[in-house]
């Protein structure tokens, strides 16, 4: 198995991804260098720092297979999240599971006073519950507390044969696991904190074309314009027909980050990602003895005695749901499995 370590400054027993990645070198460095050139006063804040909000952006496009035009960028899933929810029309139908991470939950919920109704499911039945009436399905692609992978193509085939449309949350899926837009979503959104290994602040939404048009701008500003730097002032309304037009400003430093950090994940690849991550979960599964899940996760959930388990160890995760939540990136090796089975073994409930 390839060792990723060189690229990180961790050391082993981080295993809690799903709730924030760990930097790259290169990201560490990026934003050193933006910061001195901030603290000195000689930034070239338009081609440099924002212009690497653009770089991230055609990263993220080539990574789930759309054109740059395509994705719109902003600060977190939410954000992405409620400007389709303020676009659905007064009485759209959403399907959701019931269990599914709120900010691609609450967005739907606050439109209740336009008539905007949220059916939740079980996660296994969202398929079958798409009717005519449904306007939108919206699930996540990596269950987060869980780690189960949902079955994109089949929600997507159901959607599309009574011309709904599918948001899918790819949070806790980008940066690890192969995902295209065609076929699984037409919206695809992604906070980039997390497996994208980026800071906070910068999140993507790929939008596919039949979608594109149903959105409203409801961020419109001068990043939006036509011609940034003609856009700064007055009237008339003049926004790029990218869907750039959808974009919030953007914070400058989150975006070096992230830029630095897609690069190193875009030069990696993403399937050699997959395979190191799943291979390290597998294998922790199988040493505690709990079964296999139906499609491989990077992401364990584990039954343990919260009474017992220690809170302070060498073993970084986090409880999520009443189970132990390990999460495996590339910063990860088989010295983890082996610390993780340790700690976690003689706490297991089942």
């Amino acid at each position: 198995m390839a060792d990723f370590t060189r690229f990180f400054e961790s050391g082993p027993g981080f295993l809690d991804t799903a709730t924030y990645g760990l930097p790259p070198r290169e990201t560490v460095d990026a934003i050193s260098r933006a910061l001195s050139d901030w603290s000195a006063g000689e930034a070239h804040w338009f081609h440099g720092w924002m212009g690497e909000t653009e770089r991230a952006r055609q990263i993220f496009s080539r990574l789930v297979g759309v054109d740059t035009s395509q994705v719109a960028t902003g600060p977190s899933t939410s954000v992405l999240v409620g400007l389709v929810a303020e676009s659905l029309p007064p009485g759209s139908t959403v399907v959701a599971p019931e269990i599914e991470f709120t900010s691609n939950l609450f967005p739907y919920l606050v439109q209740r006073d336009r008539g905007v109704r949220t059916k939740l499911v079980p996660a296994e039945a969202v398929a079958d519950s798409i009717d005519s009436a449904t306007a939108l399905v919206a699930l996540s692609a990596v269950q987060s507390s869980t780690g189960a992978v949902a079955d994109l193509r089949q929600v997507y085939a159901a959607a599309h044969s009574v011309g709904a449309l599918v948001l899918v949350d790819a949070t806790q899926a980008a940066g690890w696991m192969p995902l295209r837009l065609e076929g699984m979503a037409d919206l695809l959104v992604a906070s980039a904190y997390k497996w994208l290994l980026s800071p906070r602040g910068a999140a993507f939404m790929a939008i596919a074309p039949e979608a594109a048009g149903r959105l409203r701008p409801i961020y419109a500003n001068w990043f939006a314009g036509t011609v940034i730097e003609e856009s700064y002032y007055g009237p008339p309304l003049r926004l790029t027909e990218t869907e750039r037009r959808l974009d919030p400003s953007p914070a400058w430093f989150s975006w070096v980050g992230a830029a630095a950090s897609l690069e190193l994940l875009e030069t990696i690849g993403i399937e050699s990602i997959y395979a190191h991550n799943v291979t390290l979960a597998r294998e922790l599964l199988e040493r505690l003895g709990q079964p296999l899940p139906a499609a491989p996760s990077a992401i364990c959930s584990l039954p343990v005695d919260e009474s017992t388990y220690p809170r302070e160890s060498k073993l970084k995760a986090s409880i999520r749901d009443g189970r132990l939540r390990i999460s495996f990136h590339l910063y990860n090796t088989a010295e983890d499995v082996l610390l993780a089975e340790q700690t976690i073994g003689p706490h297991l409930t089942s």
